[in-house]
């Protein structure tokens, strides 16, 4: 992991087409603006676990039914 530091209007540059921002500082909470291209999905780190997992059970579940419809 890169740790920086950066101050209020500071940014930092990811694969030369993602820019953060250092938006505001309140307090133990820092606003971060994100410039990424449209193709690039871009979640909060919870929201993408819970993405992970309902692709991983609806897997799970499509794969029983298949092997239902095989087996009968």
């Amino acid at each position: 992991m890169l740790a920086l530091t950066r101050k209020k209007g500071e940014a930092l540059v990811i694969n030369n087409n993602i820019e953060i921002t250092v938006l505001e500082i309140r307090g133990d909470q820092v606003k971060i603006g994100i410039q990424a291209p449209k193709d690039v999905p871009v979640y909060r780190k919870e929201v993408y676990l819970q993405i992970q997992k309902e692709n991983e059970e609806a897997s799970n579940v499509a794969s029983l039914d298949a092997l239902k419809d095989i087996f009968g």
